[in-house]
């Protein structure tokens, strides 16, 4: 995309976001049926997935979940965007986190906690959480994209509550020079992400499939003694999410190889059951075999 399509692109989503998030999710409404009934966007994908995944449904369940699905993409689409203008007070009423104590005593205790959670409800919104903590560096690592304008619009929406965000590259280097520091941080791991072909280290039965995961959040929390923590997003409804902050580990040097891991999978599998329709059914996922 050249400079000036997106910066056309740019100054129409811009205006859009100053909507109220009633009017948005009509026009999401609008674009979910062009993307499900027009454009059919990888429905193949989403439905080989979905059976997959829950060979106990019927067709007639699937294809429920099936469009409830694409009506919540397309709103996490306007959510996103909303993020250009939404309020601090506003995020806080709509992405509700719960048990603050835990996060909160490690960061007391000058801990730094290793965060997991998945492409599950609005991610976009979790970095809000840092609102409620001070004297510490939240970030969250993400892979950058090829495009530099899009990179940059990402990073900036992303960054809107004082977040930083590391290359997926950088990122031990980066937890090098904040322990040097003397700094204690909070670190966002997206951690469903399907692995490189070059680091198919891990394998899990998950949703009824061999399937792949990066173990470099339990490696990192093993080698700096952080605690884990899994975030348990709820869907309540459209707009309004609850976070509950789970401990998975109090100090990854306590415990076993692929602990944590195993521990993730399960509740993340968990997560996804009581409500699949709110997981990223379009990403092909199990494109690798044991």
């Amino acid at each position: 995309m050249s400079a000036l399509l997106f910066y056309i692109f740019y100054a129409v989503i811009w205006t859009l976001a100053w909507l109220p998030l009633g009017v948005l999710y009509g026009l999401s409404d609008i674009i979910s049926f062009l993307v499900y009934y027009v454009a059919r966007y990888r429905r193949k994908v989403v439905r080989h997935n979905l059976q997959n995944s829950f060979p106990e449904k019927s067709k007639k369940e699937l294809i429920k979940i099936e469009k409830a699905y694409y009506r919540h993409l397309t709103d996490t689409f306007v959510e996103t965007f909303k993020l250009l203008h939404i309020s601090e007070n506003e995020i806080q009423k709509r992405m509700h986190f719960t048990n603050h104590e835990y996060m909160k005593k490690y960061f007391d205790n000058g801990q730094n906690v290793v965060i997991l959670l998945g492409h599950y409800g609005n991610w976009e919104w979790i970095p809000s959480m840092y609102l409620h903590y001070s004297g510490i560096v939240g970030g969250e690592l993400y892979r950058p994209m090829k495009n530099k304008h899009f990179d940059r619009f990402f990073l900036n929406l992303r960054e809107r509550f004082g977040t930083i965000n590391i290359p997926k590259n950088d990122a031990l280097r980066t937890i090098v020079k904040l322990r040097r520091e003397g700094k204690v941080f909070g670190l966002g791991f997206i951690a469903d992400q399907t692995p490189s072909g070059n680091n198919l280290h891990y394998w899990a039965t998950f949703l009824n499939q061999d399937t792949p995961f990066l173990n470099g959040p339990e490696r990192i929390a093993r080698q700096t003694g952080s605690a884990v923590v899994y975030l348990d997003i709820q869907k309540k409804r459209r707009g309004y999410y609850t976070c509950d902050i789970i401990t998975i580990a109090a100090n990854g040097k306590e415990t076993k190889e692929n602990e944590i891991t195993d521990k993730y999978v399960e509740l993340f599998e968990t997560t996804i059951r009581r409500n699949p329709a709110y997981w990223l059914w379009t990403h092909k996922r199990w494109k690798y075999s044991r």
